[in-house]
């Protein structure tokens, strides 16, 4: 796919949709029966994943001459 082509069939809205979607999956993950280190893990790794996908699900895009850029606002 040509650089000027890659935005035709990129549909971001629906992508920042999907990370919204994401987000709220984690949010709702039921905890494993596990205990002791391995609960701690699935915890903090959880916890990372929300950020990262409710981050994501937050930005506003712009597409020009081929670069796809998203803003996120970090300040609250």
């Amino acid at each position: 796919m040509a650089p000027d082509d890659a935005g035709d069939d990129l549909d971001v809205d629906a992508m920042l949709d999907r990370f919204r979607a994401r987000a709220a999956a984690v949010r709702e993950r039921p905890l494993p029966p596990v205990a002791g280190p391995q609960r701690e893990q699935f915890v903090k790794q959880a916890q990372l994943d929300f950020q990262d996908f409710a981050m994501l699900g937050d930005a506003t895009w712009e597409f020009v001459d081929g670069v796809l850029t998203l803003r996120i606002d970090l300040t609250g």
